[in-house]
């Protein structure tokens, strides 16, 4: 089972400059973050289903769809429950259903799954050294890129690790399926000590490696791979600017909210 999302193609959005894709994913998040009315947010939506088919992304978005599937459902399910605004549509039991409640609950579900869709794509069109390279080029101290991009590192290595730990106690006949809810989670006890081991081992070579390496002699380390803006960033900005935008005025001229009819 793969474990990184970086899916290597030679298309346009993978191409892009690392700076303007980091922009991208920040100029998308603001854009969501505006907009609380499904009808608004619907549009985002559809482009991210666009921007994932045109960089072959697609492949991602189908293992991770019920994520997504169930992210919507139980997000609308509890504002449906606990936000009252609005005539009732209907009752469930002694609980009223209104529309605004819906259309709510809705929304909020679609803002949670498009900002992971975003990070989805994101992840499945960027390398972690063009990450880091982008955090530089935007002025990020090296330090601190240097550790945000290190998680999405090590993160995979660790989940490498836990599935041959799972892997190796099965070929000794341990069964991770049997019993309940509560003797299965019992049942992975004896990974999480290799696991934790391990992680600790790892950071402990890595830190040695650093310090080989010279790590911190220099706040502005060498890069091997260098990018300049092509026309298709400028174009791809100006996109994003236009995006950003427009969510921000939609949300200030009303359209991007619930509105409650009493």
């Amino acid at each position: 089972m793969p474990i990184y999302l970086y899916l290597n193609r030679a298309t346009a959005l993978h191409r892009l400059h690392p700076a303007v894709k980091i922009l991208a994913l920040f100029a998308v998040f603001w854009s969501i973050y505006w907009l609380d009315n499904p009808a608004a947010l619907a549009p985002l939506g559809l482009m991210l289903v666009i921007l994932a088919q045109v960089s072959g992304s697609w492949s991602n978005f189908y293992r991770l769809r019920w994520l997504l599937i169930l992210i919507v459902f139980f997000t609308t399910l509890v504002w449906v429950l606990f936000y009252r605004q609005g005539p009732p549509l209907f009752r469930v039991g002694p609980l009223p259903i209104s529309r605004a409640s819906l259309e709510f609950g809705f929304g909020r579900g679609l803002k949670l799954a498009e900002l992971i869709a975003t990070t989805i794509l994101f992840l499945s069109t960027t390398r972690v050294e063009e990450f880091a390279y982008g955090l530089a080029w935007l002025g990020m101290p090296h330090r601190i890129g240097f550790a945000i991009t290190l998680a999405f590192r090590l993160a995979p290595l660790f989940i490498d690790s836990a599935l041959d730990v799972v892997a190796a106690q099965r070929l000794r006949g341990h069964d991770f399926g049997r019993g309940g809810p509560i003797a299965r989670m019992r049942g992975y006890a004896p990974v999480m000590v290799p696991v934790f081991m391990g992680a600790l081992r790892k950071a402990n070579n890595m830190a040695m490696a650093l310090e080989a390496r010279g790590f911190g002699h220099t706040n502005r380390p060498t890069s091997l791979a260098e990018y300049r803006l092509r026309p298709a960033d400028w174009v791809g900005l100006a996109a994003l600017g236009a995006l950003a935008t427009g969510s921000f005025l939609a949300y200030w001229l009303g359209y991007g909210a619930i509105k409650l009819t009493h």
